[in-house]
């Protein structure tokens, strides 16, 4: 893989889809940018689909990253839901696809792992390797920006 200079870290959702962005250098990580994005319940799927696909293109162009990193699905008890993430998933990978980024995919147990060293860690111990490892003044916020830093940070541990 060539030298990966940043990372755009995604934590896949329907309704909030968490990113980030690192750039990776030899004096150490910096946090480029994190945050959320939305999209409003008043609209319809397809409609959602489709304002996540333009906002995230929005950060791709803005931040020009050399990888994506993404969370991978993981079982849950809520078929809707799983089905919905599954489907802003598929948005995701095709972005990456579309703009000749490399793709790289963790499981939340490889992300906790890789941050703790356990791959059963609870969020909050996730949070504050986060925030420790990046130098932060506090928890990023919401979590779902928090998690796009942890899948961007596994990434850059991991991409070697």
């Amino acid at each position: 893989m060539k030298h990966v200079k940043r990372i755009l870290g995604i934590d896949p959702g329907f309704g909030r889809t968490g990113f980030a962005v690192l750039s990776i250098e030899p004096s150490g990580i910096e946090t480029l940018d994190f945050g959320v994005i939305t999209t409003p319940t008043i609209k319809d799927f397809g409609s959602r689909l489709v304002m996540l696909a333009e906002d995230l293109q929005a950060v791709i162009i803005e931040s020009k990253p050399d990888l994506m990193a993404v969370e991978q699905l993981y079982f849950t008890n809520n078929q809707k839901t799983g089905i919905q993430v599954a489907q802003a998933r598929g948005v995701i990978l095709l972005l990456a696809a579309q703009n000749g980024i490399p793709l790289m995919e963790f499981t939340p147990n490889q992300v906790k792992s890789s941050l703790t060293g356990d791959g059963k860690a609870n969020k909050a111990a996730v949070q504050r390797m986060v925030k420790q490892l990046l130098g932060l003044a506090r928890i990023p916020k919401p979590d779902d920006a928090a998690d796009a830093l942890a899948i961007a940070l596994a990434a850059s541990t991991m991409r070697k």
